[in-house]
Formats: structure tokens, C-alpha cells, sequence
């Protein structure tokens, strides 16, 4: 018997959560969606996601690099994906392999949105396996 993969979603913006929700559904995980940090901060604390997913900007602009440090403080071996339009929009690149910030960074991946499914759908995969 296998259990099913739990995958936290937190996402400011209702739409978006219910994209990335759909795709995850689709491919038969359990999906745990909380809109905004602070949902995703009670989330954490009930629930030990198997993976999360991560807007970086919600309520405050640093809001998903929060969120993702308190997870991997919570639980270290959860891998993360943060999901930003930072790069499109300011022409900043936050990627891990960027010097300095794979320090800082607690993400194991960074998606540009909008995020492919295709694209997501494998980043989940080959993190989960």
C-alpha cells in the first residue's frame, strides 16, 4: 500500500492556487492549498508536506522566502519550489546558482511563472522521487 504524496501550495492569488492545485490533483497527489503566508504558517504546523510550493510574493514581497525557510527549518528534507514573477518583471534573477544566493535561498527550485504544467509536473516528479 502506498500513501498518497501530500503537496502544499500557499499562493496569495485564488486563481493561480487553483491552477497549480488542479495540475497537482490531476496527477493524483493529496494537495493541502493555503492562500497567503499565514495560512501557510497554520498549514506547516498541522501538517508535514511531502513537498511545497511556494508563491514568492504574496502579502509582504519576502513572503515565500519566509515561508520556505520555516519549512526547511521545520522539516529540512521537504523540498521546495518557489514560484515568482520577480525575474519578468524587475529583470532580477533570485536562482540559487546566482552567486551568493544559494546561501540565502533555501529553495530547491525556483519556476518563473506563469509556470508550464509540463514544466511543474517534472520539477515535482524528479524532486519526489
Amino acid at each position: 500500500m502506498t500513501l498518497t504524496k501530500k503537496i502544499l501550495v500557499v499562493d496569495d492569488d485564488i486563481d493561480q492556487l487553483d491552477h497549480v492545485a488542479m495540475i497537482l490533483k490531476a496527477e493524483g497527489y493529496d494537495v493541502i492549498r493555503a492562500q497567503g503566508q499565514k495560512e501557510g504558517e497554520d498549514a506547516i504546523l498541522t501538517t508535514i508536506p511531502d513537498l511545497a510550493i511556494l508563491d514568492l510574493m504574496m502579502e509582504n514581497m519576502d513572503s515565500g522566502f519566509v515561508l520556505c525557510n520555516q519549512i526547511k527549518r521545520l522539516y529540512p528534507e521537504t523540498p521546495v519550489i518557489l514560484l515568482t514573477a520577480v525575474k519578468s518583471a524587475t529583470g532580477l534573477d533570485f536562482s540559487p546558482k546566482s552567486s551568493g544566493a544559494a546561501s540565502w535561498i533555501k529553495a530547491d527550485v525556483l519556476l518563473d511563472k506563469p509556470v508550464r504544467p509540463e514544466q511543474l509536473r517534472n520539477e515535482v516528479k524528479r524532486l519526489m522521487a
